[in-house]
């Protein structure tokens, strides 16, 4: 009789759930991202020609210039809160990897910029950069030991 019961109430709790869940369009969702996503690699691919073929710069200064630009652009629009709004209406397309990132360590650090410079936004800026620091410099470090190790035998 009690798992008779249990069955109602999971049953019941579930019908509660899909009368309350929001709901979402994929289609739309999937097409937001992609044409944001997309305007955001554009843009990159823009400010790397800019430097590739406009100031003659050559390839690897230009990709570093083209991140550079990407990071500033997306702290800046995280700082005056456009960057959350374009993450509202595009979702996934708004985390193209390097601005996504630059909005994911500067959107901490403005949530708790009023507890001050060095318990606020010093210690906030690095809640998620932090451990995406230490793993890619430790695996840089592996793999140059390996590369070494591999060359010297």
């Amino acid at each position: 009789m009690e798992k008779k019961g249990n069955q109602r109430a999971i049953k019941q709790y579930a019908e509660l759930v899909d009368r309350l869940s929001p709901k979402s369009d994929m289609g739309k969702g999937l097409l937001r991202s992609f044409w944001v996503g997309g305007v955001i690699c554009m843009i990159g691919q823009g400010i790397t020609d800019f430097f590739n073929y406009g100031l003659r710069w050559g390839m690897q200064s230009s990709a570093t210039a083209t991140s550079i630009c990407l990071i500033f652009l997306s702290a800046l629009l995280t700082g005056i809160g456009v960057y959350d709004k374009i993450g509202k209406y595009a979702g996934a397309g708004s985390i193209v990897p390097i601005t996504g990132f630059a909005n994911s360590v500067v959107a901490p650090a403005m949530e708790f910029r009023r507890e001050g410079l060095v318990m606020g936004v010093g210690a906030k800026l690095f809640t998620l950069a932090g451990p995406v620091l230490v793993y890619g410099i430790s695996t840089s470090i592996i793999v140059g030991l390996i590369v070494f190790v591999l060359e010297v035998i």
